[in-house]
């Protein structure tokens, strides 16, 4: 039998994983790595540095290289394919170095139930029990890092993508949203005028960098901090919070 535990290890940041996390770590067999190419070798680092300082039992450590997503009109499409590929490596690692069954560990940035798909993925395993150990959202981690409440007093808050808000403008019935895997600083295409936002990139690691205010005011900024940011460190992870002022 294979069981799959998917832990969520927040930002990157070691401190960000739980006791639960750390015990799932050394109770595995086999923890599989991602390389995502020489530009974000930063994201391969850190996991390897969280293995590093918190396994304290010989679980065997396996990299291997993640597939790249096709970029085509037919996104959804694009991204089944590229699921189904990523479920085929990890079976052929599961064949190679777990044949008589065993627990194989996967590292997953934030936590698998929010914007990742570990367990989509994980769904397309024939014969493996996924459990899940929870981990700090980045959006938690944005709340933190400016002491702010995610949302106002009794009212909801809607979490999206950042194509999405550019496509379909600011989501119906919502002060607040968060929006989550925006490369391209999609708060420039919504009415700024009595907007805030809250933005932070590299949340809880070194590099940290925070902004915030009226949008109309740092928007600007934030799209030449995050250019800047990316081109010093080949990628960068960032996350915003928007919310329309009362009256």
């Amino acid at each position: 039998m294979i069981t799959l535990n998917l832990i969520g290890i927040g930002t990157g940041n070691p401190d960000h994983l739980t006791f639960a996390a750390v015990k799932a770590m050394n109770a595995a067999d086999l923890i599989l790595l991602p390389r995502k190419g020489e530009e974000k070798s930063d994201l391969i680092d850190l996991r390897r540095g969280i293995c590093a300082q918190l396994l304290t039992e010989p679980v065997k450590v396996v990299e291997y290289d993640m597939p790249r997503r096709a970029e085509r009109q037919d996104y959804i499409g694009a991204v089944v394919d590229w699921h189904d590929a990523i479920a085929a490596l990890w079976m052929e690692q599961i064949v190679r170095y777990l044949p008589d069954g065993g627990t194989l560990a996967l590292l997953v940035w934030g936590d698998p139930s929010l914007y990742d798909s570990s367990l989509r993925i994980a769904g397309r395993l024939p014969g493996v029990t996924v459990r899940v150990i929870p981990g700090i959202t980045s959006v938690q981690a944005l709340t933190a890092a400016h002491a702010i409440c995610l949302n106002d007093l009794a009212e909801p808050v809607l979490i999206t993508t950042g194509r999405r808000l550019r496509e379909e403008g600011w989501p119906e019935g919502a002060d607040s949203v968060v929006v989550m895997l925006d490369g391209d600083c999609a708060f420039q295409t919504v009415p700024a005028e009595g907007v805030d936002i809250w933005w932070g990139a590299y949340l809880a690691m070194p590099q940290e960098a925070i902004m915030r205010g009226p949008l109309a005011v740092v928007g600007g900024d934030i799209v030449r901090r995050r250019a800047a940011l990316r081109e010093e460190h080949g990628w960068i992870m960032d996350i915003y919070l928007l919310r329309r002022r009362r009256g």
